[in-house]
């Protein structure tokens, strides 16, 4: 468990946890209220990658995909409205996570049974006084290594 005093950390963090080439192939997973930082830590994420451009919360479109100038592919996921299973095969979500690439999914368990563990579990809690405590849970190796990398 980490303590975020400001978004400084989340930015920190973020260059830490793309530093790890165990990245490349992760799903992590993000949780936390509306508003505790989900979305910008995924924005600090990206811009840590190389990705320009604007880095919006795909609550509407369910998915963003994003190429860093690596050629890594990255798919930000916000499942917040995501509801009828057959969205999830209408979408071609399956082919995405069985594809090689960096997956981030706020709001993992509206689709719960659906998406793979994460290798990455995130939980922000935004706090009174506008700070965040953030906690890490690894469910894989590959998530393990994350955590360590990132200094978590």
């Amino acid at each position: 468990m980490r303590h975020w005093a400001d978004e400084q950390d989340t930015a920190s963090f973020a260059r830490a946890l793309a530093a790890e080439p165990a990245l490349r192939d992760a799903f992590i997973a993000l949780d936390g209220e509306l508003g505790s930082g989900k979305t910008t830590l995924v924005r600090y994420l990206l811009r840590a990658l190389g990705v320009t451009g604007r880095v919006k919360s795909p609550s509407y479109a369910v998915v963003e995909p994003h190429d860093a100038p690596d050629g890594l592919a990255i798919h930000h996921f916000d499942f917040y409205r995501f509801g009828d299973p057959r969205e999830w095969d209408d979408a071609g979500f399956r082919d995405i996570f069985a594809k090689p690439g960096l997956k981030l999914a706020e709001w993992p368990q509206n689709a719960f049974g659906r998406i793979p563990s994460a290798d990455l579990a995130i939980k922000i809690e935004a706090m009174p006084d506008q700070t965040r405590i953030v906690t890490f849970t690894a469910s894989t190796p590959r998530g393990a290594r994350l955590i360590r990398a990132a200094g978590a």
